[in-house]
């Protein structure tokens, strides 16, 4: 009777929209088992603080960002990459687990595999779980970042060879060495891609007197950011308020004039990548000095960044291929193959193949 029970279990499973996320602080992205990647929104949830109502998740709602009346409100529900606020992290992922199965009935519950940051508290792992399963998951397995950008990127986890992944999201840097499918070392940094926008708007404010949103400093950043010096120099128009006269203005600012914004914190972040690799096993970094040291996420994309780590660490540095759907691809591929790669989730309690 069991044998039959588990039998039409996995004939039920086999139909269930089984859905991987990368639960990112500036952006989320969603696999479904079978198909890839089907949706990439930003992580804002738009609010009506008078009636409690969610107006906009998504893309939708980062629309909204600094254009609502006082009673509305655009926000992220994660900082530096994880759960600040409860309630809305939960709709927001009822919202992506929907849009994924597009409506479609299932018998069984999803599963879902969540990337989380590298050192999350038990506590912050808790509030994923629940979150996610409160929002219509039936189990939730987890995945650090690190690892699933490694994967993703179809570098060689399982091997007895040393990985050093560095993924830059929005809300955080984190370093890791990964070997026989574990993490042997890492770092996580609360300095990312957020952080480089306020870097932004502050030297505006100090530099020239010019009060800017986050989203213009993306813009800008976007559009002539680079941490090491380029052969094509670059300039944009920076548009925002003056703050002594308290009218629109509009200046021109360079590539350099970004690189010196951000310069401080991309400093912290290559100092942590220096530090992880004076306390990595010297067995290990042999494999780092031939294979080198790989970039993923939304933050690997600054222009330089790769010349400058190569320069300071004395290590071949490069960009996996898509950076900014690494961790994504990488649940998505442990989804697809849980019988061989189930080891590298952060705990399997209950977990069984999914074919």
């Amino acid at each position: 009777m069991k044998n039959i029970k588990k039998m039409i279990q996995k004939i039920l499973r086999s139909f269930s929209q089984d859905i991987a996320i990368d639960l990112g602080t500036a952006n989320s992205l969603v696999y479904v088992r079978g198909k890839g990647i089907v949706m990439t929104e930003p992580s804002v949830v738009a609010i009506n603080q008078k009636t409690g109502q969610v107006l906009a998740i998504g893309e939708e709602a980062k629309k909204m960002v600094g254009r609502t009346p006082g009673h509305i409100v655009a926000t992220r529900p994660l900082v530096k990459g994880v759960i600040s606020d409860f309630e809305v992290t939960e709709q927001m992922l009822r919202y992506f687990i929907d849009k994924a199965q597009k409506g479609k009935f299932n018998l069984i519950r999803p599963r879902v595999i969540v990337g989380i940051p590298w050192g999350v508290t038990e506590v912050e792992k808790k509030a994923v779980k629940d979150a996610a399963r409160n929002a219509g998951a039936g189990q939730v397995f987890l995945i650090e970042e690190p690892m699933a950008a490694a994967i993703g990127a179809r570098l060689e986890v399982q091997e007895a060879s040393g990985t050093f992944i560095v993924d830059i999201g929005g809300g955080t840097a984190e370093v890791a060495v990964i070997s026989l499918g574990g993490i042997v070392i890492a770092k996580s940094l609360r300095v990312a891609g957020d952080k480089l926008n306020e870097d932004i708007i502050h030297f505006a404010q100090e530099e020239f007197k010019l009060l800017i949103g986050e989203q213009t400093a993306e813009e800008i950043k976007i559009a002539i950011g680079s941490v090491y010096p380029q052969k094509e120099k670059r300039q944009a128009p920076l548009r925002g308020r003056n703050l002594v006269t308290g009218l629109p203005e509009e200046i021109m600012v360079t590539d350099e004039d970004i690189r010196h914004a951000m310069e401080k914190s991309v400093k912290q972040i290559v100092s942590t990548i220096k530090t992880t690799i004076e306390e990595t096993p010297p067995e290990l970094l042999a494999d780092i000095m031939e294979d080198g040291i790989w970039l993923s996420g939304g933050g690997s994309l600054l222009r330089g960044l790769d010349t400058l780590l190569t320069k300071e660490t004395k290590v071949k540095t490069r960009v996996v291929e898509d950076p900014m759907t690494a961790v994504a691809r990488g649940a998505g591929m442990v989804l697809e193959n849980l019988d061989e790669l189930a080891e590298v989730l952060v705990e399997t309690e209950g977990l069984e193949p999914l074919k």
